[in-house]
């Protein structure tokens, strides 16, 4: 993605429009759903002109996959606790924090059903995952070098054990997680990990 021609001044012009697009795209999303989000639209919400918003994304699909590009971006660093336990815990809650809120469990429940019908969608979706497992993966990799796992655990099977109850309870309930339920999805996955469900053989 290039930046309109003209964009780049002094003072980050260019950082403040993205900011307000993909701001007013992410409102859509939450509002409205994936159907819903229309360039122009999105364009009179920022306050800026259509031309800017249809040469820097070009469709509907370049915003979404600039907008999960964006969510990756300002996610949560991973925290240590100093036990995998720990570890996937504060990683289930971040979860589970991101699913409960208003905005963003709406979010999220719109691109993922975006992306089970739009491939660029589906695309940049499997890329934010792939950013914020590789964020948390190391917890895990600590965690076999302290001894606490076997040897060999695929550390974002892990990761991705602890999230995916979270998602799945939201997408088939429509009821966001709650704590508890981060806590026991960390508990599980960990017990998985070190009975050495996710070791290779």
């Amino acid at each position: 993605m290039s930046a309109e021609p003209g964009t780049v001044r002094p003072g980050g012009r260019t950082a403040r429009v993205r900011a307000a697009v993909l701001r007013a795209a992410g409102d859509v999303l939450a509002e409205h759903g994936f159907a819903h989000l229309d360039l122009a639209d999105v364009a009179r919400r920022a306050e800026v002109g259509k031309t800017t918003v249809y040469r820097r994304w070009g469709s509907v699909t370049g915003l979404v996959a600039d907008l999960l590009a964006d969510m990756a971006e300002q996610s949560l660093p991973r925290e240590e606790t100093g036990t995998v336990l720990g570890d996937l815990r504060a990683n289930a809650r971040l979860v589970q924090r991101t699913l409960a809120d208003p905005r963003q469990g709406a979010l999220f429940r719109a691109v993922i059903a975006a992306a089970t019908c739009d491939e660029r969608t589906a695309h940049a979706l499997r890329r934010f995952y792939e950013i914020r497992v590789a964020e948390w993966a190391p917890c895990v990799e600590q965690g076999v070098a302290r001894g606490e796992l076997p040897p060999g655990t695929d550390a974002g099977e892990v990761v991705r054990a602890v999230s995916a109850p979270l998602y799945y309870a939201l997408l088939t309930t429509g009821t966001p997680p709650a704590p508890a339920a981060a806590d026991r999805a960390a508990r599980a996955a960990f017990a998985a990990a070190v009975a050495g469900v996710y070791a290779t053989p």
